[in-house]
């Protein structure tokens, strides 16, 4: 089997906006060389993200600031954003390398409300559905009911995102089903306070590094244990410091509220669903970034490496090489259907600039039911009818793109949840008045 790397981010940002370069907040600090492997995949939950109806407009059509910081700094180490899921505050994006988009299948995101008996989304949970290289994995990002007392109230939180969140997926309906699981966010369990576990003692326990007396009064902990909640996951060792809460710009505690691990990331694996295969996840680092200090919280970062299958291929449309496109005329591309794909006239196809750092950059598209022609070896069109193993030349209208430059094209299922392939770049450029012949296509 092969390994995948994921690194997981979460940081409730309490309403600020990011300050200067976000490398830190990603545990990318100690990247400087290609000595140090990048992760496949980052995924990245925030919580308190800006949401005032101005924000969340603006933000639901172009991105939020803390999302555009992120895509800037991963863009130029060969990441694509695939997918951005939000609820009010509550958002989770999905990066990975370059090479593992043509991979990414069935991505599906659900969201649960759970802020005032279900009615708004201060707090709740995100989740995001995937298959790649044969594995399925969800992740779940969260904002759980906060304050010392209101225990229960996390742990009905809890119960809801499960219960509620229900894929269209036959093998993996519910979250806890998918082979892989990654539960993260602002989970605002606190210390039960027995007796003298007053915010000076628990700094002063902190600042004597003191965790496992702090942590044997952990609600996250407690709960997990008894089986009221998080029981079906797991978390590695917790060697860093209470995340909250500090006082602004500093690495200060506010006394004003008693310090707590509020920001956790848990994991699962179901390792035996594969006949003679062992799926196996296994923790690589679990930390707090001390050095952020935008908001009261500090982030936390977590990487791991799964196994997958080795050379796992699915559902996969190949694209011919393609010829110049000249600017102002109708172009085409060509792309052959695999043998086990389905295609539905809905399955759209989007151009995208060459270096491309999101799936929701694409400049135009078109559907698979606008004006395509299947063609045999010798080069004859048939009639539009597309199968598995038919190649099917597709005609993009004339001003789709217009700036001379490197493009390429992207395949899509009709439900935008899996990517099916893409083509290598090509030029868009002016024709030469002087050429006035059609290039032929290479079959």
């Amino acid at each position: 089997m092969d390994e995948l790397r994921i690194q997981i981010v979460t940081y409730n940002v309490a309403v600020r906006n990011p300050e200067g370069s976000v490398r830190d907040v990603l545990g990318l600090d100690n990247v400087h060389d290609n000595k140090t492997p990048l992760p496949d995949f980052f995924l990245i939950g925030l919580q308190e993200v800006k949401a005032q109806p101005q924000n969340y407009l603006v933000d639901s059509l172009f991105n939020d600031p803390w999302t555009n910081s992120f895509k800037d700094v991963l863009a130029g180490l060969g990441y694509v954003k695939a997918k951005t899921v939000r609820l009010v505050g509550i958002i989770m994006s999905v990066f990975c390398l370059r090479k593992h988009v043509v991979h990414l299948r069935d991505m599906q995101s659900l969201c649960t409300r759970t802020g005032l008996k279900g009615l708004w989304g201060n707090k709740g949970g995100v989740s995001l559905r995937l298959q790649i290289y044969g594995c399925s994995l969800c992740f779940v990002n969260c904002h759980l009911a906060a304050h010392d007392h209101l225990l229960q109230e996390r742990i009905s939180d809890y119960n809801n995102i499960l219960a509620n969140q229900k894929f269209d997926c036959r093998e993996s309906v519910s979250i806890l089903f998918h082979d892989y699981v990654f539960w993260f966010g602002d989970l605002n369990f606190r210390l039960n306070q027995p007796g003298p576990l007053t915010s000076v003692e628990i700094d002063k326990r902190v600042k004597g590094k003191d965790f496992k007396s702090l942590l044997d009064h952990d609600q996250l902990k407690i709960v997990m244990s008894s089986g009221d909640a998080f029981s079906e996951l797991t978390e590695s060792h917790v060697d860093f410091p209470p995340t909250y809460k500090y006082n602004f710009h500093t690495s200060e505690y506010d006394l004003s509220r008693r310090p707590g691990w509020t920001d956790r990331i848990l994991y699962k694996v179901n390792p035996n669903v594969y006949e003679n295969v062992t799926l196996d996840i296994t923790p690589q680092s679990y930390k707090a970034i001390d050095s952020v200090m935008y908001s009261d919280h500090k982030p936390v970062v977590a990487s791991f490496a799964i196994k997958v299958f080795s050379d796992y291929v699915e559902r996969c449309v190949k694209f011919l090489p393609i010829q110049t496109w000249y600017i102002n005329e109708q172009n085409t591309a060509i792309v052959v259907m695999g043998s086990d794909v389905v295609p539905n006239v809905w399955d759209w196809i989007g151009v995208y600039y060459d270096d491309f750092a999101g799936l929701d950059e694409y400049l135009g598209f078109i559907y698979m039911s606008n004006n395509n022609t299947t063609i045999d070896v010798t080069g004859t069109a048939l009639p539009t009818i597309v199968s598995s193993g038919d190649r099917v030349e597709l005609k993009f209208f004339e001003n789709i793109v217009r700036v001379p430059r490197k493009y390429r094209l992207i395949y899509f299922s009709h439900d935008s949840g899996s990517v099916l392939g893409m083509s290598h770049s090509f030029s868009l450029r002016h024709r030469d008045p002087s050429d006035t012949t059609t290039p032929p296509l290479d079959w």
